[in-house]
């Protein structure tokens, strides 16, 4: 039976040599029931396929590793990827920091140069209005007059620092420039020495703020880019002094402010319009100011409250004399137009005996006439500015303002005729800013003053200023 078994196979064996088929015929032949007994060559074949099969799970496993091994390297890759960006559009930080306290410095570098027409007088040398538009310095009375001048004195640099302390921060800010500072008697001949000026120097800590900062009746938030300094300082309240100020925040972006502010008295005599400056203050100003700011509306409402006050003892007079002064200013900023890039700003005020708030000193506080029985005689007050700022371009604007002061002296009292009684100005801008940080511009102004006696001055200037802050 065996013979006629293995006869009945024999056709299949050729093929059976050949390949897998005659293995896999042969295995199934072997694992069914009654299966014949192997051959060595049977038994080869078989260990073959064996070792075969193992080889191609093996395999399997290999590629089935090295794809994992693929999908963890490329998780890992976009791990890194994703913590690279992010490190990227992380903000660098800002500044330095030694111990517990962070410290920065910041502040530009501003390049100035004016070419200036005034019709009725020549602006002494080394005056403050060669460089800056200073209303009250215009030429009046006299011949037509031309002067060129460039300088950097605008340049400023400023120290800030913030150190935890409990659950607050108390907060410094210091700052300096080159621009009040008079220059000294030849001070174009070879170098210009100009002195560096204190701007301000306060610290915070929570809602107090003490120091010397800008007064709480002012908002310089509101001042329009110009080339100039300030631009139209007849229109604007500008002082910087020693303040104690209290913030309380009463809603989103609303908040009140209350403070006592430097005092100081200046005065005018019948004999002479150069301002005096009296130290016998007795109470400091009281400011108050309800203000409001987001990304697209500023705006606030100020009032100030004076005590003036002129020693007549240390004069060798009988007595002192003090007359009250107050104040009120508001203002806003409206952005409009495509991203915000355009905004127009406004700024009122009107006060008595506030002289020394507006446009730097532009007149005085008090007549000071010896020959009254009320010696001081309040100064009223009606300045403002608007500005429209146009967006032409992300890195292209224009700027165009106009300001206004005017000054009402008491009419029983004598004035002198060269005191200030009126200015106005007009101005529009260009400013490119082909890289960040650093701003181009052009500007054009002109302005004019009239004294009490009635004579006038006009200027003209044309400026470039090149700025880069840092």
């Amino acid at each position: 039976m065996m013979k006629l078994a293995m006869s009945a196979l024999w056709p299949t064996y050729g093929i059976w040599r050949n390949g897998a088929a005659i293995g896999t015929l042969a295995a199934a032949m072997l694992a069914g029931p009654g299966a014949l007994a192997q051959t060595p060559r049977e038994a080869e074949l078989e260990a073959r396929l064996n070792q075969l099969e193992a080889a191609v799970t093996a395999l399997k496993g290999e590629l089935q590793a090295a794809k994992a091994d693929q999908q963890a390297s490329a998780q890992i890759a976009q791990k890194a990827d994703d913590r690279v960006a992010a490190l990227e559009n992380k903000p660098a930080a800002e500044g330095f920091q030694i111990g517990g306290t962070s410290f920065r410095i910041g502040g530009f570098v501003k390049m100035v140069g004016s070419a200036t027409r005034y019709d009725d007088g020549e602006m002494p040398g080394g005056a403050l209005g060669k460089e800056f538009y200073l209303p009250q310095q215009i030429p009046v009375g006299g011949r037509s007059s031309h002067d060129v001048i460039g300088h950097a004195r605008q340049s400023r640099l400023s120290f800030e620092t913030e150190t935890p302390v409990g659950a607050k921060s108390l907060k410094s800010h210091i700052e300096f420039d080159f621009g009040l500072a008079t220059a000294p008697a030849g001070a174009q001949r070879a170098t210009n020495p100009y002195t560096p000026t204190l701007r301000r120097a306060y610290f915070t800590y929570g809602n107090w703020l003490l120091g010397q900062e800008w007064t709480t009746f002012q908002s310089p938030s509101l001042l329009p880019e110009t080339t100039d300094f300030v631009g139209p300082m007849e229109g604007t309240v500008f002082v910087r002094q020693l303040i104690a100020q209290y913030r309380q925040p009463l809603g989103d972006n609303l908040s009140l402010y209350l403070a006592a502010e430097n005092p100081q008295t200046e005065t005018v005599t019948p004999a002479a319009a150069a301002l005096v400056d009296r130290d016998n203050d007795r109470m400091p100003d009281l400011v108050a100011k309800l203000a409001y700011k987001s990304k697209a509306l500023e705006w606030h409402v100020a009032g100030l409250m004076r005590m003036l006050a002129v020693n007549r003892e240390e004069q060798g007079g009988a007595r002192s004399d003090t007359a009250m002064g107050w104040g009120v200013s508001g203002g806003a900023r409206v952005a409009f137009g495509p991203q915000g890039r355009h905004d127009v700003r406004l700024l009122a005020t009107y006060g008595r005996g506030i002289g020394r708030y507006l446009g730097l000193g532009a007149v005085a506080d008090v007549v000071d006439d010896p020959a009254q029985a009320q010696r001081l005689g309040l100064v009223s007050n009606l300045s403002g500015y608007a500005a429209v700022k146009l967006g032409w371009t992300d890195s292209l604007r224009s700027t165009f303002m106009a300001g206004y002061h005017r000054a009402y002296y008491p009419s029983d009292f004598t004035v002198p005729g060269l005191a200030d009684k009126a200015a106005y100005s007009l101005a529009g801008n260009l400013f490119w800013s082909p890289v960040e940080h650093l701003d181009l511009g052009i500007e054009y102004r002109h302005a004019q003053r009239e004294v009490v006696s009635g004579l006038k001055g006009q200027m003209d200037r044309l400026e470039m200023a090149a700025k880069y802050t840092f």
